[in-house]
C-alpha cells in the first residue's frame, strides 16, 4: 500500500476522504467520542441518587435499584443493544408510539444502551464508597449540626466521588472499548469505518490497525486523565513516604 492510499484511509478515521475534508461528517473519531461523552455525563448524573437510593434504609428501594444494576452488570452489552434496537421494533405498541421516532434511530439506540449500562457500573462503584465512608465523618458532620441532606451533599458525595476515581477509570475505558459494537447496527464509529474500507480493500491489516492505535492513544489519554485527577484528590490518601 503506498502512502497516498494509507492517507486516504487515515482520512476516513476522522471523518474525511480524498475529495473532503477532515472532519465533514461524524464518521469515525467523532461518533466514538459521542457514544463515550454523552453516556458517560448522563451515567454520571443518574448514578449519583441511585447510588444513595442502592444504599436507602428501604428494602423495596434498595432491592429495586439492586435489580437494576445487576440486570445490566449481568448481561453483555451487545445484547443489550441488539434488544434495543432490533427488539423492541418487533412490538406494534412500540412501533405506533411517539417512541419509535427515536428507537428506529440506530444512534439513539446506542447512546441509550450505553446509558443504562454504564448507569448501572458507575451506581455499584459509588454505591461501595458511600458504604465505605468512614464512620467519624458521619459523626463530625453530625456534631456541626448538619442536615442529611447538608450531610451527603458536603461529606458523603465528595467523598463518595473522590474515592470512586480509580475504579470509575476502568468504567470509562470499557465503555469506550464497547462503543466498538455499534458498527453491528450500521453506525460508522472508528471500527466501522476499519470495516468499510476492509469490505472495500479485503485488507484488513492497515485499517485495523490504524483503529487499534486510535483506541490505545484514546485509552492512554483517559488514564493520563484520570491519574492527575487522583493525584489532586486522592492525595491525601498515600503514606507521607510517598507524597
Amino acid at each position: 500500500m503506498n502512502m497516498d492510499e494509507f492517507m486516504t484511509q487515515l482520512a476516513g478515521f476522522f471523518g474525511g476522504s480524498s475529495d473532503t475534508r477532515l472532519f465533514s461528517t461524524t464518521d469515525g473519531l467523532l461518533l466514538t467520542l459521542a457514544l463515550q461523552v454523552i453516556p458517560m455525563a448522563i451515567g454520571l448524573a443518574c448514578s449519583i441518587p441511585l447510588a444513595f437510593a442502592r444504599n436507602a434504609r428501604s428494602r423495596w428501594i434498595a432491592n429495586g435499584v439492586w435489580f437494576y444494576t445487576y440486570l445490566f452488570r449481568g448481561t453483555p452489552m451487545l445484547v443489550q443493544l441488539f434488544l434495543i434496537y432490533y427488539g423492541l421494533a418487533q412490538f406494534d405498541v412500540v412501533r405506533n408510539s411517539w417512541a419509535w421516532d427515536y428507537l428506529r434511530d440506530p444512534y439513539f439506540c446506542a447512546l441509550l444502551s450505553f446509558t443504562l449500562n454504564t448507569t448501572a457500573y458507575t451506581t455499584e462503584i459509588l454505591a461501595g464508597q458511600i458504604r465505605r465512608i468512614d464512620s467519624r465523618e458521619i459523626e463530625a458532620a453530625q456534631s456541626l449540626g448538619m442536615s442529611r441532606w447538608q450531610m451527603n451533599y458536603r461529606i458523603v458525595l465528595p467523598s463518595a466521588l473522590r474515592r470512586s476515581l480509580p475504579a470509575y477509570s476502568n468504567e470509562v475505558i470499557m465503555l469506550l472499548h464497547g462503543t466498538a459494537i455499534v458498527s453491528l447496527v450500521t453506525l460508522t464509529d472508528i471500527t466501522g469505518v476499519a470495516r468499510h474500507i476492509y469490505s472495500d480493500t479485503y485488507n484488513p491489516l492497515q485499517p485495523f490497525i490504524i483503529a487499534g492505535a486510535m483506541y490505545f492513544m484514546l485509552t492512554w489519554m483517559i488514564t493520563r486523565i484520570f491519574l492527575k485527577m487522583e493525584q489532586r484528590w486522592l492525595a491525601f490518601l498515600k503514606p507521607n513516604a510517598m507524597k
